[in-house]
């Protein structure tokens, strides 16, 4: 159960996002649009987690999702709400200062 609640908030098993991205997994970024502005991930979408469930069409589901936020709180619960809605490839990226520090652009 404790690996199930860490995997939740992007402490589990360590992706490689760099693959994803270049197997063409999308961003996520769910914070404030306020927020977003201040600083994000280059190419990431800002869909905010209130209003994701509005904005899920214009998501593919047959590419690699990756969600971020400011700590890794929202991008669990967007995680859990995609997954919800029939995603299969969701992955949590935690924060996204930290989830920037993964990524390796080509």
């Amino acid at each position: 159960m404790f690996n199930t609640i860490k995997e939740m908030f992007g402490f589990g098993a360590q992706e490689d996002y760099s693959q994803l991205i270049k197997n063409g997994a999308t961003i996520i970024d769910v914070r404030t649009k306020s927020e977003f502005e201040s600083g994000h991930i280059q190419g990431a979408m800002n869909i905010p987690l209130d209003a994701l469930s509005l904005q899920i069409s214009k998501l593919k589901k047959d590419k690699p999702i990756i969600t971020c936020c400011a700590s890794g709180m929202r991008s669990a619960s967007a995680k859990n709400i995609l997954i919800n809605c029939g995603f299969e490839q969701v992955y949590n990226g935690g924060g996204w200062h930290s989830l920037q520090n993964k990524i390796q652009y080509i």
